[in-house]
């Protein structure tokens, strides 16, 4: 197969390498082309974390229920993470720019018309369809700047990519609390037109489409099947999990259905002429590593900072503007320390920063598993400021790993698994970390109870407890006494934070084999150099 050969060539020799003709005007100037792409980018990161704000608005003022909730988030990381893939060989097949532009486009449009919504079903229904559209938008920025960036500048441009989706994603809560509170829930989502009509626009002037020479001519249409299916098989499994029982016949169901649709999947891309994804692609053991360690990363983080926000809103009574105020030590140093985590890779190679990297979210998980009811803010902003330092080299180093490593030919699949990769290990890291917090405040919930003096309670009740102690907020019923209902508050903050350490904990031993997985990573063999080094 041609994809094999082009992954198992060597890189050339600098004086084989040719030298790319100087940018002319704006369209394919490198960092005109960043610039670009970061508005997309931004749109759909900030998407992923800012309407969990608005949640609460929608469900109270569409009057719908808890499900219903819970499938507006889940109906877009469904859709997104499924999608990704397939959306990466669309853009290696007929071009970034176009599917970039897509992309742009539906995200903004599906935005306007959640904000139209009259009815919780429209909602979810745009929410899907903002996943799809968001699943064309961020492999082919990655192919974007692959294609037009030259090799040496290429880990710089892509922290600041990683830096702007970090920025993006943590300051989400924070706008988003500001416009439900000060305007109304719809501004959520209105407010991604105008940026999207930017992006458009600076998209249309300024990006240039480039092709590889052996890019894709078919689809492997099967294969987009089974990959679809089993990864619909396996992120449904986790968001399910920990509603039907982790042992529950249907929650083993979906997971051993992705288990076979995998291996179906991973058989056929060895008989068709040009596979999605050319397997030859993991002879790179870098490649490999860089997914595998994209995961991990993901697991720690995003299983980890989903237990943040319940505790500082609901343990320490912050408003959610206050909560991401407080995260602003996080966000601040995935900011400073991303376009230096480029500078760093570019000059020592990955492995090192990588490593570091995973090393500092280690020991920012432990710390962070020390966390009390009554920490500080000097010291939570030290762990958070630790794990935004040490995820900064990570998103880089991890990104370049896996797209430098692959052809010019296959970067947009290669951008779609890195997405993949980090929405699998999001949801394997909240689900898991999720599993264990409801484990140990089960375990210690009755002992709780009983040492706090409070009265017996039937196990039905206490079972009712446990389900709103495990997001930190204290089960107290109307007309408690106040100082039993001050009993029942501090035994609820006692033993959610049992549990969050705990998570903590699983979440630094999982960065701790991520640092293990990164020594296998080296800089890409396949990096060339684009188009736009005249520029540059």
């Amino acid at each position: 197969m041609t994809s094999q050969t082009t992954v198992e060539k060597a890189p050339r020799e600098p004086e084989d390498t040719p030298v790319p003709a100087p940018v002319k005007g704006l369209r394919g100037h490198p960092w005109l082309t960043l610039f670009s792409v970061a508005i997309g980018v931004m749109m759909v990161a900030l998407d992923g974390t800012i309407v969990a704000i608005a949640n609460p608005a929608i469900q109270q003022d569409l009057g719908a229920s808890l499900a219903d909730v819970q499938w507006i988030t889940n109906g877009y990381m469904l859709a997104l993470a499924v999608s990704l893939i397939t959306a990466g060989k669309l853009g290696d097949r007929f071009g970034h720019r176009q599917t970039f532009l897509i992309g742009i486009a539906g995200f903004a449009a599906a935005s306007a018309a959640i904000g139209l919504s009259q009815g919780v079903a429209l909602v979810i229904i745009f929410r899907v369809l903002q996943g799809l559209f968001g699943a064309l938008l961020m492999p082919a920025a990655l192919g974007l700047l692959r294609a037009t960036f030259p090799a040496e500048k290429l880990n710089m441009a892509i922290g600041i990519w990683g830096m702007v989706i970090g920025a993006s994603t943590a300051g989400g809560p924070i706008l988003g609390g500001v416009l439900v509170e000060h305007v109304n829930w719809q501004s959520v989502f209105f407010i991604n037109v105008p940026v999207g009509v930017i992006a458009l626009v600076f998209g249309l002037v300024i990006l240039k489409d480039h092709r590889a020479e052996n890019a894709p001519k078919s689809f492997d249409i099967g294969g987009i099947v089974l990959l679809s299916s089993a990864m619909f098989c396996l992120i449904w499994s986790l968001i399910k999990g920990s509603e039907w029982g982790w042992g529950d016949l249907k929650t083993i169901g979906f997971l051993v259905g992705a288990v076979v649709l995998f291996a179906a999947f991973a058989f056929t891309q060895t008989k068709v002429r040009e596979p999605l994804i050319p397997l030859a692609m993991f002879r790179s053991v870098p490649l490999s590593a860089g997914v595998v360690l994209m995961v991990l990363m993901a697991f720690a983080f995003m299983g980890g900072l989903f237990f943040v926000t319940f505790y500082l809103q609901n343990v320490h009574g912050m408003s959610p503007v206050d909560s991401g105020l407080h995260l602003l030590p996080l966000t601040g140093m995935m900011i400073v320390g991303s376009p230096l985590a480029g500078a760093a890779i570019t000059r020592f190679g990955p492995r090192v920063p990588l490593v570091g990297g995973m090393v500092s979210v280690a020991v920012a998980m432990f710390g962070m598993s020390q966390l009390a009811i009554g920490t500080g803010t000097l010291t939570m902003s030290l762990w958070f400021a630790l794990l935004g330092f040490g995820l900064a080299p990570v998103m880089v180093g991890a990104t370049e790993v896996i797209v430098g490593n692959a052809p010019m030919e296959l970067s947009g699949v290669a951008g779609g698994l890195q997405q993949a990769a980090m929405q699998v290990g999001g949801s394997l890291g909240t689900a898991v970390l999720g599993a264990v917090m409801a484990a140990q405040v089960d375990a210690k919930l009755g002992d709780n109870w009983k040492a706090a003096g409070l009265p017996p309670v039937e196990p039905a009740q206490l079972d009712q407890a446990s389900a709103a102690i495990k997001v930190g907020m204290p089960p107290v019923a109307p007309g408690t006494p106040p100082e039993i209902a001050a009993k029942i508050t501090g035994v609820a903050h006692d033993t959610f934070v049992s549990g969050m350490s705990s998570a903590f904990m699983v979440a630094g031993i999982v960065a701790v084999v991520a640092a293990l997985v990164a020594t296998l990573t080296k800089r890409g063999a396949n990096a060339e150099a684009g188009v736009g080094a005249g520029h540059i």
